[in-house]
């Protein structure tokens, strides 16, 4: 297809997918010659990662290009392909990291890990992200919160052993790349959706008269 047709299919505008062959998000098509080129189905599926890990999971530019540069490196291992997708979605640190506050729930952040004999790197970004929320409720006077940390762990433990076993299964390399990205990256968008419809439920059905 031409490069009018990738655009129309995809849904994304002409000039964002010209962007995205700039950046080398999106690879160049094949040459059929002077400025034209031709696109298959592996552009418009690409098109379409990139445009799912943007609008939904919330990347910036350089976060897609990072985890694409890992999805197509194909000598690298799934779990290391994980941690890719988690660095890519940590965001920008915290600027007061490093203080005593913060420091003693980095603390209590890797022994809530070890207790529970997770193997985790020590410097897996989200062990800083637990230590920010850990180091702001305790600011906020919150610290009855935290009684929840252990229900969160077992919740997310049960739902990180389906969602890695169902990638593997896939079997084929492609797909079980794709799907960690995706499961990690859109899954969690998924995740808080529905947390936040639950929520909005619960406190329905207990604040409010039945209808």
């Amino acid at each position: 297809m031409k490069i009018s047709e990738l655009s129309r299919h995809s849904g994304v505008s002409l000039p964002t997918v010209k962007y995205y062959l700039r950046e080398g998000l999106l690879p160049a098509g094949r040459s059929t010659g002077r400025n034209q080129a031709e696109y298959d189905a592996t552009h418009l599926r690409r098109l379409r990662l990139i445009r799912a890990l943007i609008d939904v999971g919330n990347l910036s530019v350089a976060g897609v290009r990072q985890v694409l540069l890992a999805v197509d490196d194909g000598g690298l291992p799934g779990h290391h392909l994980l941690g890719t997708a988690h660095e890519a979605i940590a965001g920008v640190p915290r600027a007061d990291r490093g203080g005593p506050a913060w420091q003693a729930a980095r603390e209590e952040a890797a022994r809530i890990v070890a207790e529970r004999g997770w193997r985790v790197h020590q410097h897996a970004p989200a062990l800083d992200q637990l230590a920010d929320a850990i180091a702001a409720l305790r600011e906020l006077g919150q610290q009855d919160m935290l009684a929840m940390v252990d229900g969160y762990a077992e919740a997310t433990e049960r739902l990180a052993v389906q969602e890695v076993g169902l990638v593997l299964a896939r079997g084929d390399r492609a797909s079980m790349v794709e799907g960690l990205v995706t499961g990690t990256v859109l899954g969690e968008a998924v995740l808080t959706a529905l947390r936040r419809l639950a929520q909005e439920h619960t406190s329905a059905g207990l604040t409010e008269p039945p209808a």
